[in-house]
């Protein structure tokens, strides 16, 4: 997810600026493609194609004809015309006309296709740009955006998400269809940026959709959004980061004492306050190490911390690794 540090200098904001926040916001700002993979698939029965790329995320709206998603664990889901599935990775899973058909063609990472024997592709099914599969009139026509890192996606999105969620016409009208159609085959100057916010706008306004769905099951400190008192500590703590919180003044802004806002806090969100704030302070880190060349020192200013050290030494402990090695794996 990207910093929305709206407040850099000054005071802290109050509870009042922090419910006006929209409670989708801070979940829904994780999408940012760079580079994204996005292509239009066509296909005629039969056919099925085994998905091993390991991608954090992948969308999958159907235009024409029917598919079904067969995951290697849990239920399958079909899908007919203007019907969006959202895979969350790394599970493999199979996308075919139907659930027995035999993969024609497995993709690995960083987009490699090969037959089920092994043997490359070699650009054997491409039918021009972005266009893939059996004939551009196909039975079956499906446009497909990946995000190939998981730093294009925050952490706490994938993990509000199921392995499989799908949006049927019945519960939803996807309003970029016509767009996504129209831009997917175009070569011009500039495309691949185009392509990465349709994709960012796509996947936005399907999980807006899915959140507002009963069988939806947001994550805890999604939940806890709603709580009068909770949610507004959450936003302070999303919105304004750096600032030096501490439960007795975050107690002060919600007007309740320390302990009943450490035990409510824990309750809702399953970690006391000062532990969400280090890991949410550490995602904001991630992603400016990912996304920036800000020194070591300004991104540990940015996100809370008073030196490089203190930060490094926070980011091993969660991260596994320092902050150096984490920005020469992601970049």
């Amino acid at each position: 997810m990207r910093p929305r540090l709206r407040w850099p200098h000054g005071p802290a904001p109050t509870l009042e600026h922090a419910h006006a926040g929209d409670p989708l916001a801070g979940l829904l700002d994780g999408p940012r493609a760079r580079g994204a993979f996005m292509i239009r698939a066509c296909f005629d029965p039969p056919w099925a194609v085994r998905v091993e790329d390991r991608a954090p995320l992948t969308v999958m709206l159907v235009v024409r004809g029917e598919a079904w998603i067969v995951p290697d664990r849990g239920e399958r889901a079909r899908l007919a015309a203007g019907d969006l599935a959202i895979a969350r990775g790394p599970d493999p899973y199979t996308c075919a006309d139907a659930p027995g058909t035999a993969p024609q063609a497995v993709i690995l990472p960083h987009q490699e296709c090969r037959y089920p024997d092994g043997r490359p592709l070699n650009g054997s099914m491409d039918l021009g740009v972005r266009t893939w599969g059996d004939r551009l009139d196909g039975d079956t026509v499906m446009l497909i955006g990946t995000y190939p890192m998981q730093g294009e996606v925050g952490r706490r999105l994938l993990d509000a998400l199921p392995p499989l969620l799908t949006l049927t016409t019945d519960v939803w009208d996807c309003p970029l269809t016509p767009y996504l159609t129209e831009e997917i085959a175009r070569d011009e100057p500039g495309q691949e940026v185009v392509l990465d916010r349709l994709l960012d706008l796509l996947v936005i306004a399907a999980l807006r959709a899915w959140f507002a769905r009963p069988e939806a099951e947001a994550p805890a400190w999604y939940r806890a959004l709603a709580d009068p008192v909770v949610g507004g500590v959450l936003r302070l703590l999303q919105d304004d980061p750096a600032h030096p919180w501490t439960v007795a003044t975050l107690a002060e802004k919600a007007g309740v004492s320390r302990a009943a806002l450490a035990r409510r806090f824990t309750g809702l969100v399953g970690e006391p306050p000062m532990s969400y704030l280090t890991g949410w302070r550490l995602a904001l880190a991630a992603d400016r190490l990912r996304d920036t060349a800000d020194t070591l020192d300004a991104v540990a200013r940015r996100v809370g911390y008073g030196s490089a050290f203190a930060l490094s030494t926070a980011f091993k402990r969660v991260y596994g690794v320092s902050p150096v090695e984490y920005r020469g794996r992601v970049t």
